[in-house]
């Protein structure tokens, strides 16, 4: 039945839960490092010989994330990058790895250092243009992955995931998505032809800005995907059992912040588009986004909590906003229940060519009009 529930449900229902001794319907956290055997010297309970492989806590939320992802299978790891760098841990040295030009930068620099360390070649597209990617991939004797983040933290790019899978699986790699800002509540790019999806789990589905975990959904069981689970044992990466019963807590009511983040976001985005201190709004809601025909087709309930704007001005008049601020948070992260704002040209280096004038917004759940208040006089100049 699970499967043919709503997402809401299977969030908050968090893997129909009842504790069989005490009839608690609270998972407890399960802090065991090792787990007994029994006179034979067999594992009282195969699922669990050490918290390195796996541990009830943890086992628990990854059930409930690949439920809601629609996958077979999902891993907790210890932050984000934990889980990207599973990924390119498990590629041969020699592999060809396709990347977008538009993406989180953490990834985009770590990635690139590490490459060029293991002999993996890298290709770059850019999200906006399919013939981008198409040019990235011909020509290859093989590919073995292509990465996809849509939205794209910071610009918010937008990629057909529908159309990058039919060109990943033409190509023979493995496609993987980052569908942190988005979350399984808005897309769901297993069910779009992706292989793999990460998830910053920090974000949106903890959404309390109070853990670091992160996370992978495989649409089926694979070579690639054998790859990360023995890693994931070897390497250790694991996440801790209060941050996963924390993360667990936090995705019960991941509908609900979901729906009032972007209903705020939506708001938010149309006021800032009609301001005479702004320069452009950058929101795949907005019927003006160029990608916003392709976020439709493959978003429902919603365009995501994240939007980036440029203030009318050079980037001394763009921090002087930023200072104004009095209510949004000056932070780095998304997906929390406060709303946090940063000016990640001073964030990111030259290289990413990031405009001097761009603020990034992550919309949490307090009252919209309030927010708006706070930007709009923020926005204002002085005098």
């Amino acid at each position: 039945m699970t499967r043919t529930l709503a997402p809401a449900t299977i969030a908050a229902k968090a893997d129909h839960y009842v504790d069989e001794i005490s009839g608690g319907i609270i998972p407890p956290v399960n802090t065991s490092t090792t787990f007994a055997r029994d006179t034979a010297n067999q594992p009282m309970n195969a699922a669990h010989v050490y918290a390195r492989d796996n541990n009830p806590t943890f086992v628990q939320a990854e059930r409930v994330l690949a439920t809601l992802e629609n996958g077979e299978q999902a891993l907790l790891f210890a932050s984000g990058m934990a889980a990207i760098a599973a990924v390119f841990y498990t590629l041969d040295s020699g592999a060809h790895v396709v990347l977008p030009d538009s993406m989180y930068w953490g990834v985009f620099s770590w990635t690139r250092q590490y490459c060029a360390r293991t002999s993996i070649t890298v290709s770059y597209y850019s999200p906006q243009d399919v013939d981008s990617l198409r040019d990235a991939l011909r020509g290859r004797e093989r590919t073995d992955l292509v990465w996809v983040e849509t939205p794209a933290n910071p610009m918010m790019h937008i990629t057909d995931i529908r159309l990058a899978a039919e060109l990943s699986h033409a190509a023979g790699a493995v496609l993987v998505v980052d569908n942190t800002v988005s979350t399984p509540l808005l897309t769901r790019p297993l069910e779009l032809g992706a292989d793999i999806v990460m998830h910053s789990a920090s974000k949106s589905l903890n959404g309390h800005s109070d853990v670091m975990a992160g996370a992978l959904v495989t649409r089926g069981d694979h070579p690639h995907w054998q790859r990360i689970v023995s890693e994931r044992h070897d390497a250790g990466a694991i996440i801790s059992p209060f941050d996963a019963s924390q993360l667990l807590r936090g995705m019960r009511t991941l509908a609900l912040r979901v729906e009032r983040a972007c209903e705020n976001t939506a708001r938010i985005a149309e006021f800032l588009q009609q301001h005479d201190g702004v320069e452009v709004v950058m929101y795949p809601g907005l019927t003006s986004h160029p990608g916003h025909d392709i976020a439709r087709r493959q978003m429902s309930g919603g365009y995501g909590s994240l939007l980036s704007f440029q203030v009318r001005g050079d980037k001394a008049a763009t921090l002087a906003v930023l200072g104004r601020l009095q209510l949004i948070i000056r932070a780095t992260s998304l997906g929390g229940v406060e709303t946090l704002v940063e000016h990640r040209h001073s964030i990111e280096p030259a290289e990413t060519r990031l405009p001097e004038n761009l603020l990034r917004l992550a919309v949490g759940i307090e009252d919209v009009n309030d927010l708006i208040r706070d930007l709009d006089q923020a926005l204002v100049q002085p005098g």
